[in-house]
């Protein structure tokens, strides 16, 4: 297809993210917005593109620009998508796709009004051996489901120094650590189980109640010394489900786990077998049966479903990992803006539904009552 000319909008971690898997995918990179004009020609002059927007009316004004990739902290998701979308253009918004769930329902009505492409990066689908567990449970290899667990653990917030936009509710939402990581796992085990959560019991906990009042990028080193401010939102959370089919599900996530970088795990135990994932370890899908029998798959494009061997764009042995995880999901987008329907593409309605089960956790936590999910 003709190359797609796309711009982005944010300039940290995550944009240079999707920067690196839309030029692979084939499009022309034409421009970056950022938080201030001398930020946006800073970072243009880097990434080697054309254009430093001076704001997103600029970018969105570019008649050129066919898809808009919104890369911001999470309070201007909804504005700057819905203005792209007015606009006309295709939209690849960072989760979570708004603040509150009116905001993430209003948008996916938007873009289905104007028939427009619109996804979220839940792209823990895209490893291979995920979408082999999907497809094992789908063929009922592993019978009626008994019980599905897990977490979501990180430790980049662990010292009192470190502080992120996303600790601040104003900017990063109500939630923190659920809407952030949680968010993710409740995707992937609904998309790989096939089965959705219909009702919650959540517990939040803030464990560091004060912290340094510098932020800092995601991920990167706290700076020593500075004043303290108070905290509001989790550090950590703890949630059980129920699925419309009854089974139940448990969740623990954490954002001040030590040595644990980026450590999204689950398990989904059957009648017949079991499946376990390890995102640091993404290479390998382990396979319980009964009489201490165990199996290992390992990702390859030689053996397994149909999605895992067109997601192993690598033999075995050659580490695959989360930045090809990325790199699929924004091809799959193009190439749903081209007229293709990729399986398993996270659009906004899967935006709208994580959104729903924030709302609900949040509720829960704040009742310390079951709460319905609908």
């Amino acid at each position: 297809m003709p190359k797609l000319a796309i711009a982005i909008v944010g300039t940290g971690m995550i944009a240079a993210v999707h920067r690196r898997a839309a030029l692979l995918a084939g499009a022309e990179v034409r421009g970056v917005a950022a938080s201030s004009p001398q930020r946006a020609r800073e970072v243009a002059q880097a990434w080697n593109v054309p254009q430093a927007y001076p704001d997103i009316e600029a970018l969105i004004a570019d008649p050129q620009v066919q898809v808009v990739h919104v890369c911001t902290p999470n309070h201007l998701h909804r504005p700057m998508a819905q203005a792209a979308l007015e606009a006309g253009k295709h939209v690849i918004c960072e989760k979570p796709l708004a603040t509150t769930l009116e905001d993430a329902t209003s948008l996916a009505a938007l873009a289905a009004s104007r028939g427009l492409i619109a996804t979220v990066p839940f792209v823990y689908r895209y490893h291979p051996v995920v979408r082999e567990a999907r497809a094992r449970i789908a063929d009922g290899e592993l019978g009626p489901l008994h019980l599905i667990h897990g977490s979501y653990l990180q430790d980049w917030l662990l010292d009192p120094a470190s502080n992120n936009w996303r600790v601040d509710p104003t900017l990063g939402g109500t939630s923190r650590v659920f809407a952030d990581i949680g968010s993710h796992w409740c995707d992937l085990v609904e998309w790989v189980s096939g089965e959705r959560f219909t009702e919650v019991s959540a517990a939040f906990a803030t464990v560091i109640a004060q912290r340094g009042a510098q932020g800092a990028q995601s991920f990167s080193t706290p700076a020593a010394g500075g004043a303290m401010q108070a905290v509001s939102s989790e550090d950590v959370a703890a949630a059980m489900f129920r699925t419309g089919a009854g089974t139940l599900a448990s969740l623990t996530v954490s954002q001040v786990s030590a040595g644990r970088h980026n450590r999204l795990w689950f398990e989904i135990d059957g009648a017949k077998a079991s499946v376990a994932f390890n995102q640091e370890d993404p290479e390998r899908l382990w396979i319980g049966r009964p009489d201490q029998r165990e199996e290992t798959f390992v990702r390859g494009p030689g053996a397994g479903s149909a999605e895992q061997r067109r997601l192993s764009a690598l033999p075995p042995g050659h580490a695959q990992g989360y930045a090809q995880c990325f790199e699929a999901f924004v091809a799959d987008t193009y190439r749903a803006i081209d007229g293709a329907t990729p399986q398993g593409l996270p659009t906004f309605e899967d935006g709208v539904r994580s959104a729903l089960i924030v709302d609900r956790v949040i509720a829960s936590a704040r009742s310390r009552a079951w709460t319905t999910l609908k």
